[in-house]
């Protein structure tokens, strides 16, 4: 029936009509219980929409809203603290790096200071490269009783304690001087040794080999007169009067005319050691020319 023809009605079967204000919000209905005979007129606002819910009722859109909110301001939180982290990780340059990479960005390329190259090392740690068809050798020898000595050759190391080739006395490597590959290594003990085991080592020699010796603790105790006129037809000057417990390095050669510019001896002193009982440890190094014939 029409509202017009229900109000009509109702006036004149003297039914109260109750006209409502408008609805303030979704969720208010009319009031209950109404009044006997009465007739109700509720505002178009007061009608529910289709998707709210009742007052006072759940309203489950908006729980779900709430549930999403949560985990979404989370999700915003952590990318938001990622980018930054990685924003200021490129900024600094890394851990350790401090803040010197934001000052190249403000610094011009002619203020910015370049790094020094480190110095080259070449064969044997030398600091410079040996002329052609020369060999280049480092040499250290002993430190007390200690550290062990130490015999390279063309970047490839013949002797060391860490090889575990090298003994109390004297350390002997016998090198082909036209080849410069390594013939044999021994260790020698000369404090309590046989140094006929060094005599039967060095005596039977073909010219042209090369002979690098180093010295480690003792090198001269069981060292008699046939050892030291040996090493002197090697190219040795110290030899002869080398002494208990002195610090020598040398390198010589079967068949030289000449004495050997390659050799460095310390003389046991209380007055000069280093260390107790002991002189420094001596250090050689260079280059040695390639023997023509090697016999």
């Amino acid at each position: 029936m029409p509202l017009l023809d229900t109000f009509g009605t109702g006036l004149r079967n003297n039914i109260t009509p109750i006209v409502l204000p408008p609805s303030r919000g979704p969720g208010q209905t009319c009031p209950w219980p109404l009044p006997k005979p009465a007739l109700l007129l509720c505002s178009p606002q007061s009608a529910l929409s289709p998707n709210s819910a009742p007052a006072g009722g759940p309203n489950p859109a908006g729980e779900v809203d709430m549930r999403l909110a949560g985990p979404l301001r989370i999700v915003a939180l952590v990318v938001t603290v990622g980018l930054t982290w990685i924003i200021v990780s490129i900024l600094l340059g890394g851990p350790g790096s401090g803040f010197p990479r934001i000052q190249q960005l403000f610094n011009s390329p002619e203020s910015s200071v370049t790094a020094e190259p480190r110095a080259r090392k070449y064969k044997c740690g030398l600091p410079q490269p040996c002329p052609e068809e020369h060999l280049a050798f480092r040499m250290v020898s002993g430190a007390a009783n200690v550290i062990g000595p130490k015999i390279c050759l063309e970047d490839k190391m013949l002797m060391s304690s860490v090889k575990d080739n090298v003994g109390r006395g004297l350390n002997i490597a016998l090198v082909n001087g036209v080849s410069g590959e390594l013939i044999e290594a021994r260790a020698f003990d000369m404090w309590a040794g046989d140094v006929n085991d060094l005599l039967k080592f060095i005596r039977p020699l073909h010219e042209g080999t090369l002979v690098f010796v180093a010295s480690y603790d003792d090198p001269a105790t069981k060292m008699n007169e046939e050892t030291r006129k040996l090493f002197s037809e090697l190219g040795s000057r110290n030899a002869k009067e080398l002494a208990f417990r002195d610090s020598w390095v040398f390198v010589g050669a079967k068949g030289v005319q000449n004495k050997s510019p390659f050799e460095q001896h310390v003389k046991n002193s209380k007055h000069t050691n280093k260390y107790e009982g002991w002189p420094e440890a001596l250090e050689m190094e260079g280059c040695i020319p390639r023997r023509s014939v090697a016999s």
